[in-house]
């Protein structure tokens, strides 16, 4: 039997992460040091806040500072984390860093662990990780990676480049996806600043709330000793599907929170606001939108508990991330562009944070794969599912 019903522990977490943003995150939405692509040192300052809340990394395991949290407790805290645009940065449960900490967890070794995820879980270290590729390399089609690595020794020599990499400016480390022969794929763990990786520029993109921003990078020569290959080599194809799922469901998660607080915005204008006689809401095609962000916060809140659930009973949930992250995608973005709607003015300008939430929402419908590519895999899928059901049955 499915039960979504929360923990004490759950639930004491959500209270104190709905406080925390409220009452200390959300005052350092008006600070100049966010107005434009988010600062290390506001980082820094807002991880010292978390770090004394108690509330730093809280999915990692104990042992790195965490809380353990299973993927259904992580759903409730990150949906709450999300209310503010800096709160997912605040706590150190944002990609690519959240995402990079669960697969360290995984799969590296224990030296791998101290050097790379303590420092990483602990806030005081960035991280990145290196696979989407340009000029028709890997993206959302993993297989068409260019990037390649090289036995020399006892070191890997890797050559590429890849775009689109976020967090890579001011990065510890990064995770490096390379072809290592074949069909064969494997991840190094890449100190940083590195003299054969160079930041060719940071790209100009309309979210600013990713640390580092997204650069391109060129990789000349890179050598890597062979103790810094996570988990095992030519396995990385398979390692990024340990990640994967996980890291579609948590981005689903954080923005969930953020368009709950647009519509909450957008719902208390509307109660104010008079027009032709009557508060807006009370306008069926205002309140009528309002109704509908209703029905779609529940629906996909839902959505996120069970895929969340499934990947706690120990199932890799492809299909149940992938839905979920189209879903999640198309819909969120759907209220946070109702919101502007019934703000009128005031959503396309900074009066109020939906305009900025507007913005950083919509690239979440491309990243971590465009939802049309989604709605791809699941067709094939079908495809699968039916070929096999015709072979089957009787003649």
């Amino acid at each position: 039997m499915t039960d979504f019903t929360p923990s004490p522990r759950e639930l004491d977490l959500e209270a104190r992460t709905q406080r925390f943003i409220r009452d200390v995150i959300i005052p350092y939405e008006s600070n100049p040091r966010f107005q434009g692509p988010i600062t290390d040192d506001l980082v820094q300052e807002l991880r010292g806040r978390a770090r004394a809340a108690g509330l730093l990394a809280p999915q990692v395991g104990t042992e790195w500072g965490g809380y353990g949290l299973n993927h259904r407790e992580t759903a409730t805290v990150l949906r709450a984390s999300g209310y503010s645009l800096l709160g997912p940065v605040a706590m150190n449960c944002m990609a690519p860093d959240e995402g990079n900490m669960h697969m360290l967890e995984r799969i590296a070794t224990h030296e791998q662990k101290e050097r790379f995820l303590k420092p990483l879980a602990s806030g005081v270290m960035r991280s990145s990780f290196f696979m989407t590729e340009p000029d028709g390399g890997s993206g959302s089609d993993p297989e068409m990676l260019k990037t390649e690595a090289v036995e020399d020794g006892d070191h890997w020599v890797i050559n590429g480049r890849k775009w689109f990499i976020t967090g890579a400016e001011g990065a510890g480390f990064g995770i490096v996806m390379a072809r290592t022969g074949g069909h064969h794929a494997t991840m190094f763990l890449v100190p940083l600043p590195n003299p054969g990786i160079v930041l060719e520029r940071v790209m100009h993109t309309v979210d600013h709330t990713m640390p580092g921003g997204h650069g391109v990078l060129s990789l000349k020569n890179v050598r890597v000793p062979k103790e810094m290959v996570l988990g095992a080599p030519h396995e990385g194809f398979k390692y990024a599907q340990v990640r994967l799922a996980p890291a579609r469901l948590t981005h689903c998660m954080r923005w969930w929170g953020a368009a709950q607080r647009a519509h909450h915005i957008a719902t208390e204008y509307a109660c104010r606001r008079q027009a032709f006689g009557k508060t807006l809401i009370d306008h069926e095609g205002v309140g009528f939108a309002l109704a509908r962000n209703e029905v779609d916060l529940k629906q996909t809140k839902l959505m996120i508990d069970y895929v969340a659930w499934t990947l706690d009973q120990g199932s890799r949930a492809s299909t149940d991330s992938s839905m979920a992250k189209y879903t999640c995608g198309e819909t969120l973005f759907q209220i946070v562009d109702r919101c502007v709607q019934v703000l009128g003015g005031s959503g396309i300008v900074d009066e109020t944070p939906v305009s900025k939430i507007w913005r950083e929402i919509r690239g979440f419908r491309v990243y971590d794969g465009p939802s049309e590519v989604h709605l791809y895999s699941l067709a094939r899928r079908l495809k699968r599912k039916a070929a096999t059901a015709t072979s089957a049955s009787p003649t």
